[in-house]
C-alpha cells in the first residue's frame, strides 16, 4: 500500500506488497524489493536499491549524498540487503566514483541514529547499535556486533564475528573472531559467546584461543607470530582466516592491551 500523503516518484520501482507510509519520500532511480515497509517521514533519495522485506523507519535518509568534497555528482548507488531493519534517523550515504556503490548486506540491523558513510561494505547479519559512525571506506565483515556510540576511522576493516564493545575509538582493524574492548582499542579476549550462539564447537574456539595467544601474548612482533602460528597450528579454516586477515591488513591490527599500555608509558 503506498499512502497518498507520500511522494513516490514515478520512475521509482516499487515491488510486491511494498507499503510506503504517508509523508515518506521517494526519489527517482531507486529500486524497493517485495514486502518492504517505509515508515512516515523516511527518505529514499536517488540510487537506492532495497532489498525484500526490509523495514526502514521514521527519519532515515537512505543513499544521501556522500560527504566527500571530491564527490562531483557522479551516478553511484546504495545497495541494501533482504531483511534488513534501519532504525530512526539512521543514515546510509551512496558511493563515489571510488567504488561506485555502498553497500549493506542481508539480515542486518542499523539501530538509531546510526551512520554509514560512502563506499562502505557491510557484510550479513551486522549489528551496529545506537549511534554507531562508520567513516568512508569501511568494510564490515559477516556477523559483526559494533556497541553503540562508538566510531570507526576511514579504510578500516573489521573481520567476521567479532564483538566491539560500546564507545570505542577504532583506528586499526579488528581481527576477526576476538573481542576488542578499552582505550586504546585492544584485544580482549575471543567473542565465545557470539561463536556459540552461531553453532561453532568448543574445539574450533579453543583452536582460535589458542592462535590469539600466540599472537597477543607470546609475540610483540605479528610478522614472527603468524610465521609461529604456521609452524605450530595445523591448516584449519580458522587459522587460514586469521592469518590471512592480518597479511592483508593494509592499516595494521589493534594489540593486545598490555602492550599498548606497556608502549604508551615506556
Amino acid at each position: 500500500m503506498i499512502s497518498n500523503l507520500a511522494y513516490v516518484h514515478p520512475d521509482a520501482k516499487v515491488g510486491n506488497d511494498v507499503t510506503i507510509e504517508p509523508f515518506a519520500v521517494v526519489e527517482a532511480n531507486v529500486v524497493i524489493g517485495d514486502g518492504t515497509l517505509i515508515h512516515s517521514h523516511s527518505t529514499i533519495m536517488t540510487g537506492a536499491r532495497i532489498g525484500r522485506n526490509c523495514n526502514i523507519y521514521p527519519g532515515a535518509v537512505i543513499s544521501g549524498e556522500p560527504q566527500d568534497l571530491k564527490f562531483e555528482g557522479e551516478e553511484a548507488f546504495t545497495i541494501i540487503g533482504d531483511n534488513t531493519i534501519i532504525r530512526e534517523c539512521v543514515t546510509v550515504n551512496r558511493g563515489t566514483k571510488w567504488s561506485g556503490k555502498t553497500e549493506v548486506g542481508n539480515n542486518c540491523l542499523l539501530m538509531a541514529y546510526s551512520h554509514v558513510a560512502h563506499d562502505c561494505v557491510l557484510g550479513n547479519n551486522v549489528i551496529l547499535a545506537n549511534n554507531v559512525n562508520l567513516a568512508g571506506h569501511i568494510v564490515i565483515e559477516d556477523f559483526v556486533n559494533i556497541g553503540g556510540v562508538s566510531a570507526v576511522q576511514q579504510f578500516l576493516r573489521i573481520g567476521t564475528q567479532s564483538f566491539i564493545t560500546g564507545g570505542s575509538l577504532v583506528r586499526k582493524d579488528v581481527p576477526p573472531f576476538i573481542k576488542a574492548a578499552r582505550e586504546p582499542l585492544s584485544y580482549a579476549g575471543v567473542n565465545s559467546v557470539g561463536l556459540k550462539r552461531r553453532g561453532w564447537t568448543q574445539e574450533a574456539i579453543n583452536e582460535i584461543h589458542n592462535i590469539y595467544r600466540v599472537i597477543f601474548v607470546e609475540h610483540d612482533n605479528v610478522s614472527k607470530a603468524l610465521e609461529s602460528l604456521e609452524e605450530k597450528f595445523e591448516q584449519s579454516a580458522e587459522r587460514d582466516s586469521i592469518i590471512n586477515f592480518i597479511r592483508n591488513s593494509e592499516k595494521g591490527i589493534i594489540r593486545g592491551y598490555d602492550s599498548v599500555v606497556n608502549e604508551d608509558y615506556a
